[in-house]
């Protein structure tokens, strides 16, 4: 069962830092990003959600219109022309806008995570593409912040 946002931050004022570490059976990152920010525009938060590439935003909100099915979720590329009234943005780390919460499916931690209610980590679950996520572990730790896991496997 996937309860990503059901938590308050341990400290409030405080980024709350979650890693959802996808298990073989579990969906692919993208249809993750999705539910996330589904669960996330149905409790009233803005999100952002980092993506490697503009191809990559791009497909993404393609599958938005998509998944989950019999769902809407508004959605903008962020740049594009009226980005600024949807809920959720899609877009690379150099477009990053400031949101209740953040949902990074690119390599790099998200910078200046306090600025940040929530900042969400999908794990990839092939082992090469996990050393990344170990980085960032790291990186959010030695920032104050206690990093949560969850495992995600259906």
């Amino acid at each position: 069962m996937l309860r990503p946002l059901s938590g308050e931050p341990e400290n409030p004022g405080t980024c709350q830092v979650d890693f959802y570490l996808l298990g073989e059976a579990a969906p692919g990152a993208s249809k993750l990003a999705c539910r996330l920010a589904l669960m996330a525009w149905e409790r009233s938060q803005s999100v952002f959600v980092i993506t490697t590439s503009n191809p990559s935003a791009e497909q993404l909100g393609e599958l938005m219109w998509q998944y989950p099915e019999e769902r809407f979720l508004p959605h903008a590329q962020a740049g594009a022309q009226d980005s600024g009234k949807a809920p959720v943005l899609i877009g690379v780390l150099a477009d990053l806008k400031p949101a209740d919460v953040v949902i990074n499916l690119c390599p790099e931690a998200v910078p200046q995570p306090e600025e940040f209610k929530r900042v969400l980590e999908i794990v990839p679950c092939a082992e090469e593409e996990r050393q990344a996520s170990r980085t960032k572990y790291k990186t959010y730790r030695n920032q104050g912040l206690k990093p949560r896991t969850h495992e995600i496997n259906k």
